[in-house]
């Protein structure tokens, strides 16, 4: 069944957690000349922004822009507020986050910026896939914003980041992971993802005791929009056993498959305890004395 043949049910009717995170692509395109807005792509392929984007969306390199140069790292928060401000980003502008993969890098970026205590962002429900299989206009015009006024504090860590430590802690202590890799990289068959360089993992297999929920299944292939919270209750909290008052960590290779999951734990779902570790398995892949099973 094609997006255009399949309706999209409302984001409010979905019975999400936090609905008000989530955008449609209607409100986006009825925003597109709001000056409190600001619309950003984030992909995984970084050329896609320059072959053509939503008219007034700026971009973010995932790499370039979020990523410490030296230090494996996210950048420090005077970098931040001049990557922000140069897009033109005030206190009060209300950023919306699409990408492509189904919103996989726009999720991490999310994940990035309430690292900084961010607030006012949103996600666009479908992302890049949805708004150009629904036809709507693209550009390739590099918008250009007179310089903004956001101030970003220190970056906060601890409430949604786990570190290697915390990781050994909580299998030490039996509470709940999730692999959101694919079923052959948790078995240990495959380093990486299939059609993608190896990462540099020299060992296969999962964090002991970590649960096997690919990424993907939030979403529904034929619209690339979240599923409902009662289809996604049925894949965490049903199939899975994860509670709401769990304290979980997800994981993948380098955390970006896992800020997705960490999104719809965290506000589709409501779970209030959900760390994503970034390191994830390039790092617990090549630890000396980190145990794994396969």
């Amino acid at each position: 069944m094609s997006t255009a043949e399949k309706a999209i049910r409302p984001i409010e009717e979905r019975g999400y957690a936090h609905p008000e995170m989530l955008v449609s692509t209607d409100w986006v395109a009825e925003h597109l000349d709001d000056p409190a807005v600001r619309i950003v792509e984030v992909d995984e392929d970084v050329l896609l922004y320059e072959l053509g984007h939503i008219p007034g969306a700026v971009k973010i390199d995932w790499v370039a822009d979020l990523n410490d140069p030296v230090t494996r790292d996210y950048i420090g928060p005077e970098a931040m507020q001049r990557l922000l401000r140069s897009h033109g980003v005030n206190r009060d502008t209300t950023i919306v986050l699409y990408g492509d993969k189904n919103n996989w890098w726009a999720a991490y970026a999310f994940w990035v910026f309430r690292l900084f205590g961010l607030e006012n962002l949103r996600i666009m429900d479908g992302g890049r896939a949805l708004w150009e299989r629904e036809g709507r206009p693209m550009a390739v015009e590099i918008p250009r914003y007179p310089e903004g006024d956001i101030v970003i504090g220190e970056r906060r860590d601890e409430r949604i980041r786990a570190f290697r430590e915390d990781v050994f802690e909580h299998v030490r202590a039996g509470r709940p992971l999730v692999d959101v890799r694919s079923p052959e990289e948790y078995r240990g068959e495959r380093l990486h993802m299939a059609d993608y360089p190896n990462e540099g993992a020299m060992r296969g297999g999962h964090i002991p005791g970590a649960r096997n929920v690919p990424w993907a299944r939030a979403v529904d292939p034929a619209t690339h929009t979240f599923r409902s919270a009662e289809e996604l209750a049925a894949i965490y909290r049903d199939e899975q056993g994860l509670s709401p008052d769990d304290e979980i960590i997800a994981y993948c290779r380098i955390g970006e498959r896992s800020s997705h999951t960490w999104f719809v734990l965290t506000y589709l779902l409501g779970y209030n305890r959900v760390r994503n570790y970034d390191g994830s398995w390039t790092e617990w892949g090549n630890l000396v004395r980190a145990p794994i099973e396969r």
